[in-house]
């Protein structure tokens, strides 16, 4: 469930030596800061617009749409024909694959993005790992430290996993889909071809091709509305 090759398709990154070793994927986290770091060749091979910035540690591939207002500090890699919109924050460490969409209003830090991901309205992603074609409905939040002190933990068929890890927000295997307003707790682990509800608050581990559903009862009451 936890290994790389469980989750994603290692042929849709141009970044699968990160995995090489690997017994949990989420080990990767702690090494993507150095990774970027060493192997980034800053080169900007798209169009930028006016008002919008890019640190010199950067590299945007081909046949990328920049948006005005977009703000890429870097270290960064970003892949072919991706399109970044609209006041997008990328901060340290963020490798994008080809034909992704990091949107407006979205924040990203210490991530991995497989080739097409979709991150297109007002999320915050941090510490975390998206298989290809994972998407993001508005307003998703991957939630990445815990309140409380240690390192974060994975639960699973009773077995407890002590990631070592004092930030970890999300492993996204690959076709996954998370519904708008939703909020993924630290160290949540969604399998390939899952799904979670909007406006769910999940934690922990979600098996491939299932659906998390928050069935939160909706009350309906007649309006009393003041006489005269």
């Amino acid at each position: 469930m936890f290994a790389p090759k469980d989750l994603f398709d290692l042929e849709q990154t141009g970044h699968a030596g990160l995995f090489d070793g690997k017994e949990f994927a989420w080990e990767v986290l702690s090494e993507i800061k150095g990774y970027v770091a060493d192997t980034v060749r800053p080169g900007i091979h798209s169009k930028v617009p006016e008002g919008s910035f890019v640190g010199d540690q950067v590299f945007i591939g081909e046949d990328c749409e920049i948006e005005p207002g977009v703000y890429i500090k870097g270290p960064a890699i970003i892949g072919n024909g991706c399109q970044i919109r609209h006041g997008a924050y990328l901060r340290e460490s963020v490798i994008a694959g080809d034909g992704c969409v990091l949107g407006n209003s979205c924040e990203f830090k210490n991530v991995l993005l497989f080739n097409g991901c979709q991150v297109p309205h007002f999320s915050y992603v941090g510490d975390a790992i998206f298989g290809y074609r994972a998407h993001l409905g508005a307003g998703v939040k991957i939630s990445n430290v815990r309140l409380v002190p240690g390192s974060v933990t994975v639960i699973h068929k009773g077995n407890a996993y002590d990631t070592g890890l004092r930030k970890f927000g999300a492993l996204l295997g690959d076709h996954t889909d998370i519904g708008c307003n939703a909020v993924l707790n630290p160290g949540s682990v969604i399998g390939r071809g899952s799904m979670v509800y909007p406006n769910t608050s999940w934690r922990g581990v979600l098996e491939s091709n299932m659906i998390a559903k928050n069935r939160a009862p909706v009350q309906v009451i007649e309006q009393r509305r003041p006489k005269g």
